[in-house]
């Protein structure tokens, strides 16, 4: 119990060092001090600008973190499968598709997206579970089957941009250019979906029983599957529509997690979420600030780590 307590105070700690190191990094820089104090002035010019341009990029990138990351947790308990992700069996590129779509035919219903975006990764959900159920759930044809899902949502989504689709409704993995509309939408569905996450830790602790054993107790293995499905496909979707198709999170982050708090998903999920916030925003301000004024992607920092880690895991889990 000391380890895990030690690691959600480390990792509160870090992550609120990594917000007034990103706030205060940049074009624009403050003192710590100049930071803290401009805070509370509403004179400050420099804090003005960080809080118009810096301060929504930051916000988008703690919640698309965290989304993700519970997202991840969440799939890769209904599906006991430690590979699953919303990036790779297709969620995030059939939310990007659907928004995209919306964005371009119906422009005039753009607040619509994040629903357009949910309805898409929910069809790519619905699909994964469709082609690779026989018998049981198989772990292995679950991934084969979600990557080719997610194959076909990029095809179609690259055939859109090819045919003239809204360039301003094209999915970028970037978090530049981010407004307090950005975070409002990112906030709002984003809380709903972590705290349905939260309240169904002891759901998520079951289904990683057999179903047959989950049965014998009574539990609705179907009901609470779905139920679960829905509130990770609704953060994949938000964190598409805001921030863009982050890969490899829902995978590197939960297993970090699980080495330092265990399985219980009751401490598991916050943590997730605290961890995948700490580490989407360390990675955005990285790739801010290292090789300024060039920027690097988060998502690209992410695939650069999130690439070895899953070759090292299929190797490990063979």
């Amino acid at each position: 119990m000391t380890k895990k307590i030690g690691s959600f105070i480390a990792i509160t700690v870090l992550l609120c060092m990594t917000i007034i190191y990103a706030a205060t990094t940049g074009s624009v820089q403050l003192s710590y001090m100049e930071f803290l104090t401009g805070l509370f002035d509403s004179t400050n010019e420099k804090m003005a600008a960080i809080r118009d341009l810096r301060f929504p990029r930051i916000f988008v990138a703690i919640f698309a973190g965290a989304a993700l990351s519970v997202a991840g947790v969440l799939l890769q308990a209904i599906m006991r499968n430690p590979l699953a992700d919303a990036g790779i069996i297709g969620i995030s590129s059939g939310a990007a598709f659907t928004k995209l779509f919306i964005v371009s035919f119906f422009p005039t219903y753009f607040f619509l997206s994040p629903i357009a975006a949910f309805v898409g990764g929910a069809i790519a959900c619905l699909l994964v579970f469709m082609l690779s159920w026989k018998s049981g759930l198989n772990p292995l044809k679950l991934i084969l089957v979600g990557i080719a899902i997610n194959a076909m949502f990029s095809g179609l989504t690259e055939a859109l941009i090819s045919f003239g689709a809204s360039s301003a409704g094209a999915i970028t993995s970037s978090l530049t250019l981010k407004t307090w509309d950005d975070v409002t939408v990112i906030a709002t569905y984003g809380s709903i979906g972590l705290v349905l996450a939260l309240t169904m830790y002891a759901w998520c602790n079951v289904l990683v029983l057999s179903d047959k054993t989950a049965k014998s107790i009574g539990f609705h293995v179907t009901g609470a599957r779905i139920a679960i499905a829905a509130v990770a496909v609704l953060l994949s979707a938000v964190s598409v529509v805001v921030a863009g198709v982050i890969s490899f999170v829902g995978i590197l982050v939960p297993h970090i997690a699980r080495r330092l708090v265990g399985h219980d998903h009751k401490l598991l999920i916050p943590f997730t979420a605290l961890l995948g916030a700490f580490i989407i925003l360390l990675a955005d301000t990285l790739g801010r600030t290292v090789l300024s004024p060039m920027e690097i992607p988060a998502s690209t920092i992410m695939v650069i780590i999130g690439g070895p880690f899953l070759i090292f895991l299929i190797r490990k889990d063979k």
